[in-house]
């Protein structure tokens, strides 16, 4: 990033009387508490997951499957912040889903810090008619929801494997953009992916300002 104005600002609330169980595409941003480098180290512009940060993104993974509802479209694992894109009643362009390990095969993790969609075709998103998933008698969960259940399972999961019991691995709150349109969503995957190429700049690196 060029500068912090690349990055939507953080709020300390969601958008008041904004219902966050209406069909949409969320960008999400949640922090480890303090800014703790515990994910992984970025060298030459790649991130380098250590098994903490695996389990982070095992956990990522899974929360189409725990939330049918719930796509995981284009997200970054980083050394002490995650960014993510997730969405429900809506069709990305591009493939939204990662790679069929997340759904298929529990406990499998993708290799990479960065998953990307690929993106075939342009146009709003859109309702998805066709989804099996999508039926009116499963309710989609609110944003707040699902970054409570990813928060919750990840921090789980590495104080079980650390033996740390009652560790706080995450920042009380968490930064979301409501995803408007077909350039947004492209900028947003796009600051996803070269994210860890821009590490030394981000806002979040433990050596800069921030008021994260």
């Amino acid at each position: 990033m060029n500068s912090k104005s690349d990055l939507p600002r953080r709020r300390a609330t969601r958008l008041r009387d904004y219902d966050y169980t209406q069909p949409g595409a969320y960008f999400v941003t949640i922090c480890v508490q303090h800014r703790k480098c515990l994910f992984g180290t970025i060298t030459d512009g790649k991130m380098l997951l250590n098994e903490v940060g695996q389990i982070v993104v095992d956990c990522l993974s899974h929360i189409p499957q725990h939330f049918l509802t719930v796509d995981l479209d284009a997200y970054v694992v980083m050394p002490n912040h995650i960014h993510g894109i997730v969405a429900w009643g809506t069709s990305l362009p591009g493939n939204p889903h990662p790679p069929d390990t997340t759904r298929e095969r529990r406990g499998e993790v993708p290799s990479s810090a960065v998953y990307q969609p690929r993106i075939v075709g342009a146009g709003s998103p859109r309702l998805s008619e066709n989804n099996p998933n999508r039926t009116n008698k499963t309710r989609s969960p609110s944003l707040g929801k699902i970054i409570a259940y990813f928060k919750y399972q990840s921090t789980k999961h590495i104080n079980q494997s650390y033996n740390t019991p009652g560790a706080r691995l995450w920042q009380r709150n968490y930064h979301d953009h409501i995803i408007r349109n077909d350039p947004d969503l492209r900028r947003l995957r796009e600051y996803i992916q070269i994210n860890p190429m821009k590490w030394e700049l981000d806002q979040l690196h433990p050596d800069n300002p921030s008021k994260w």
